[in-house]
């Protein structure tokens, strides 16, 4: 075969042993990006484990001595001279060079958003903790203690007291 599907093969190798499935699949929440998931892990052992078999292997070459024995010299060397004169096309990637840049553009762009969840993340686990602790002290918590943690709240009130406003 030649060298760029042998190159194929051996990148799709190296991309396979990077991939981290089960520290994804953790990640999923619903039963339907599961399922997605793993129709997407089966396409990509599939489409890997025929890059392996089809395009790792070198063919074997031929051995013209063994047919000039059985045949003539004269067809072999024709059929030998028309196998070398076979110029094999290189493959010319048109297509990476296109979307390579569009796709480093969505990686950094998922980067900020990775980046941006986990920062909401964090300060949603921060309001969770923090109406929990409410939860529990607030059937013995005076105005005073509320007013600590929310002092916006107890400008409101002294204001409409201030200007007697009740409400109503």
């Amino acid at each position: 075969m030649s060298g760029t599907g042998k190159k194929i093969a051996d990148v799709a190798v190296k991309a396979s042993k990077g991939i981290d499935w089960d520290g994804m699949a953790k990640l999923l929440v619903s039963e339907e990006a599961r399922k997605e998931f793993a129709s997407l892990r089966r396409a990509f052992d599939e489409v890997n484990s025929t890059l392996q078999t089809k395009f790792s292997q070198e063919p074997e070459p031929i051995d013209w001595e063994y047919y000039r024995k059985g045949t003539g010299s004269r067809l072999v060397d024709m059929y030998k001279e028309a196998y070398d004169s076979i110029e094999i096309p290189k493959y010319v990637d048109t297509v990476t060079p296109q979307y390579k840049p569009k796709f480093d553009a969505l990686l950094v762009e998922l980067k900020e958003a990775e980046e941006k969840s986990l920062k909401e993340s964090e300060r949603l686990e921060k309001e969770i903790a923090e109406v929990q602790e409410m939860k529990k002290k607030i059937s013995t918590m005076t105005a005073n203690e509320y007013f600590e943690k929310h002092p916006e709240l107890k400008k409101k009130f002294d204001d409409e007291i201030r200007n007697d406003y009740w409400g109503y």
